[in-house]
């Protein structure tokens, strides 16, 4: 099995060094926090195995926010490792797949290495990037195994729902397919939350993580919840078979951290606000872009307007400016668009990188 290098970890931020970087409007979370901001002292940490399932009381947590059971939720590293998770249980060489895009790559290419027929629904600008619950439909076939759902969605903030979810949900069961759904944005969401997936039927599959709304990437802890014991109980076997266990030390700080998920989601609300705020103003005086303006996350997609030479634009972006951005093709989509995220920078950070877009379309413009 030979796996890709995805571009849009190859060209990432870390890879290219954070040192050659003026302005990060790349990242597709909040800003990164330190060990220090949580008040934990792990001194006494026994490093030993840790539960397979995840560490109980941080289960619990889950759980309780879900409104579902301890025994539903089965922690990961990260939410990557539980998107691999998912395709390995329940994807074999030959089944069908269907996934919005764009997309997170890997949402993807894993199950295309796993030699499945993936079929792409793709969202339109034009349509607001909305999900086509009649499309959606017809693509379903008898080999059809799993639907591969993001909301809110990643790169383009559009949400789904509490009645799109639903729908969803009552056509995997019509047609006897599960349904993955990336809620990694559900607490950044801008507009009134539906219900975990998971909750609704035992065919979706909710997937999360503390990356991207609690800004710590770096202890590398998601979850898989679904109500289907048996089909966690298959999660847990593909989990043991590439790790074992999680890391105690990622464990408790995530603990830790989920514990404070009220206090710190009040504390970044005003800054996340203004952020976008600032994007929105910037965005609808700016005649080379459109967008659709997001309901959750901190990322948006813009899309260039006019004649424009790539290769110059992103040149000019990177090379004289130091601005990073997601370029199109990182999701498999045009360079025309491009991922920008506003909810790390800091806001001169922010603002000086938005005047170098600007700077930039008009540099490579024709």
């Amino acid at each position: 099995m030979r796996f890709p290098r995805m571009l849009i970890e190859a060209e990432s931020p870390e890879q290219l060094g954070y040192d050659k970087i003026k302005f990060n409007l790349t990242e597709s979370s909040l800003r990164d926090r330190t060990l220090a901001e949580l008040g934990l002292d792990l001194n006494d940490q026994i490093l030993c195995y840790t539960d397979h399932l995840g560490l109980p009381p941080l289960r619990e947590a889950i759980a309780a926010r879900a409104g579902m059971q301890s025994g539903e939720v089965l922690l990961t590293a990260g939410a990557a490792a539980a998107l691999f998770i998912v395709a390995v249980t329940l994807l074999d060489r030959g089944d069908h797949m269907i996934v919005v895009r764009p997309n997170y790559a890997t949402n993807i290419e894993t199950p295309r290495i796993l030699g499945c027929q993936v079929e792409c629904l793709d969202l339109k600008f034009e349509d607001g990037f909305a999900l086509d619950l009649a499309r959606l439909e017809t693509m379903i076939t008898p080999k059809t195994r799993l639907i591969s759902l993001t909301t809110p969605h990643n790169p383009t903030g559009v949400a789904l729902s509490a009645a799109t979810l639903r729908a969803v949900a009552a056509m995997a069961e019509r047609h006897d397919v599960h349904v993955l759904v990336d809620e990694t944005y559900r607490d950044m969401s801008f507009v009134e939350k539906p219900p975990v997936a998971a909750t609704l039927s035992e065919r979706l599959i909710s997937v999360s993580s503390l990356s991207k709304s609690y800004g710590i990437p770096g202890i590398r802890l998601g979850w898989i919840v679904s109500r289907d014991r048996g089909l966690n109980y298959r999660f847990l076997c593909a989990k043991e078979q590439i790790g074992i266990c999680g890391s105690v030390v990622d464990e408790a700080i995530g603990l830790a951290a989920y514990s404070q998920a009220d206090a710190w989601m009040a504390s970044v609300q005003a800054p996340l606000k203004a952020a976008f705020d600032s994007v929105a103003a910037w965005i609808a005086a700016e005649p080379m872009l459109e967008w659709v303006e997001p309901s959750g996350g901190c990322v948006c997609f813009p899309r260039i307007v006019g004649e424009v030479d790539m290769a110059v634009f992103y040149a000019t972006l990177n090379d004289i400016h130091g601005c990073y951005v997601g370029p199109g093709h990182w999701f498999e989509q045009d360079d025309r668009y491009f991922r920008l995220g506003y909810g790390w920078p800091l806001p001169a950070e922010l603002a000086g990188g938005l005047k170098a877009i600007s700077a930039s379309l008009r540099k490579a413009a024709l």
